[in-house]
């Protein structure tokens, strides 16, 4: 295909969800809150953590960096979704489109490999406690957020350079509320092979890869809580972990459905509906989960709440 046919579409049409136009307001009311719960959720966590001192220890270090990513996901997708709701154009450009494919793929593989280091992190803290201090040191986690950091980065720009090596002529109306791997290639007129065979390499190895250190981190984590003797310590050690598990249960099934089928018109149908659940809802539970189900998170915030109420 010649190189006048690729540069011929310059903005992408984002067909969004298929819904009655009368429901539009009500939809956009609707994920309107659950963003703004998302934002509140995430800004709080980060800024309790930040000011909470018993909180400086790397499993809330770690924490803090996934409600960043969290809060980046929703405001990559979810402004642009707010306003397509309510405006008869729903255009973006060619080059804000592939911008929100690339921190897409970053902040996907960042979020794989946070969760991954939390499992690590709970593993050390339960089976080798007198090592802790040395594995877990400051230095180290910051060397390894960012190097999660740099691979989601060099990952996202990689495969933005192979989307943009593909020619886009003839339709321009991508069947999706954001730009992403699947729509983007049934729009495109040149072979897609090493495309899709990179999506699948890329989404598979890393998704397989972090989810195989997270469950081998938990069978020995299991294995270690079988052996406390009282039935107040297991539950204690269990309980750092039981936020962590269903964080990890929650975003794993959905990536699991969503990444790994193979691009057509019915699987992109499927993948809006994964996806408003990943690009929403996920992000918004990430924060509440911690706050209902960790006790330190539970306790600093009550600690805050009644510091604000006494100094009223």
């Amino acid at each position: 295909m010649s190189n006048r046919n690729r540069t011929e579409v310059t903005e992408f049409i984002l067909l969004g969800l298929k819904v009655q136009a009368e429901l539009r307001p009500l939809l956009f009311v609707m994920f309107l809150i659950i963003y703004l719960i998302t934002v509140v959720g995430n800004v709080g966590m980060i800024v309790l953590i930040r000011i909470t001192p018993r909180l400086h220890n790397p499993m809330y270090f770690f924490l803090s960096h996934l409600s960043f990513v969290d809060l980046c996901y929703a405001t990559n997708i979810s402004p642009q979704m707010l306003v397509h709701f309510l405006s008869e154009k729903k255009t973006v450009s060619s080059v804000g489109c592939f911008i929100q494919f690339t921190i897409f793929v970053l902040l996907a593989i960042t979020e794989y490999y946070l969760l991954t280091i939390m499992a690590y992190d709970r593993y050390v803290a339960i089976c080798s406690p007198l090592l802790y201090g040395s594995k877990m040191s400051r230095g180290v986690c910051i060397s390894l957020v960012m190097a999660l950091y740099v691979y989601g980065f060099l990952n996202g720009l990689i495969q933005t350079v192979l989307m943009l090596r593909l020619s886009f002529c003839g339709s321009n109306e991508v069947n999706h509320f954001y730009c992403t791997d699947p729509p983007l290639l049934l729009l495109s007129c040149s072979d897609t092979f090493v495309k899709e065979t990179a999506m699948f390499v890329v989404a598979g190895f890393n998704l397989i890869c972090s989810l195989l250190i997270i469950l081998i981190s938990y069978g020995f984590i299991f294995a270690a809580i079988l052996r406390i003797c009282s039935a107040e310590g297991r539950l204690k050690a269990f309980s750092t972990c039981g936020s962590h598990l269903t964080a990890v249960t929650i975003f794993y099934g959905t990536l699991l459905c969503m990444h790994l089928t193979p691009p057509n018109e019915r699987s992109v149908e499927q993948g809006k509906i994964i996806a408003l659940f990943y690009t929403f809802v996920c992000p918004m539970l990430n924060s509440f989960i911690y706050i209902m189900r960790n006790n330190d998170v539970k306790d600093a915030m009550n600690s805050v709440l009644k510091f604000q109420l006494l100094t009223k």
